[in-house]
């Protein structure tokens, strides 16, 4: 995207050097990881480049959506990019087809308008009450074994204990290249965005996946803070370049924060 020149990309290499270009590019870009490395870690990389460059800026990356220790593409649909929205950063996220590791195959094309001007920076300080909890249960070739009514069930059960309307939709999907699981939960009150996801793997109940998702979320919001823990991490790039302070509270310092 940068035109950038690259030194040491060879087998073996133990230092790379980059040095990039003078200008942005915008325009369609199409990356295959070829596995199951995540997708949405990618996209999170260039997104701070579309940002500025010259035109829209679209990309189509195929590999892993859902994952340990990566973004989930649901939580960047409705989570990131509504906050990044309230700092006049537009971009948007399409699920063309769920991969899951460690096999991938999945699809995702984000969309990404340049900034007109600087970045906004944001103050949340507070937040409104909390009401909705909205979600999506997705499994791929899992009906048999009802793997998403179980995830939704458990995780909506428990956050109407907590005085939520929540609602999560079971999906089943029959495109993917192999079986796999997600499932996610966002929120939203007074501008402040939360969110709380969990990918599937073999030996991972659909309930448990259900319980550790929707008591995230309930930790989260009972913290007092006013972005989850995910986003406080993610906000930092765009806070550092953004025009003026921007300030938010985090549900706890994490190893990601100290990092970036």
């Amino acid at each position: 995207m940068s035109e950038g020149a690259v030194e040491g990309a060879e087998i073996g290499s133990t230092e790379i050097r980059y040095t990039p270009g003078k200008e942005i590019r915008g325009g369609y870009h199409n990356w295959d990881i070829g596995t199951g490395g995540s997708s949405t870690m990618l996209a999170m990389s260039v997104l701070p480049l579309a940002c500025f460059a010259g035109e829209s800026t679209t990309f189509r990356i195929s590999g892993g959506l859902f994952q340990d220790f990566a973004p989930s593409a649901y939580h960047m649909k409705h989570v990131l990019f509504p906050a990044l929205g309230r700092m006049g950063i537009y971009a948007d996220l399409e699920i063309e087809r769920p991969g899951y590791a460690e096999h991938g195959g999945g699809v995702i094309k984000v969309s990404v308008a340049p900034v007109a001007g600087k970045i906004a920076a944001v103050k949340l300080r507070g937040r409104g009450q909390i009401r909705e909890v909205r979600g999506i249960a997705l499994s791929s070739h899992l009906r048999r074994i009802s793997v998403s009514d179980r995830m939704a069930k458990k995780c909506s059960g428990i956050l109407r204990q907590e005085g939520y309307d929540a609602r999560t939709e079971a999906v089943y999907d029959a495109t993917a290249s192999h079986e796999g699981a997600a499932l996610a939960i966002w929120t939203e009150a007074g501008g402040c965005f939360f969110g709380s996801d969990r990918a599937g793997r073999k030996g991972r109940r659909a309930e448990g996946i259900g319980s550790y998702v929707a008591n995230n979320l309930i930790e989260d919001i009972n913290s007092g803070a006013t972005v989850d823990r995910f986003l406080a991490d993610q906000l930092i790039i765009y806070a550092a370049l953004a025009e003026g302070i921007t300030e938010y509270i985090v549900p706890r310092v994490t190893a990601h924060i100290e990092a970036n």
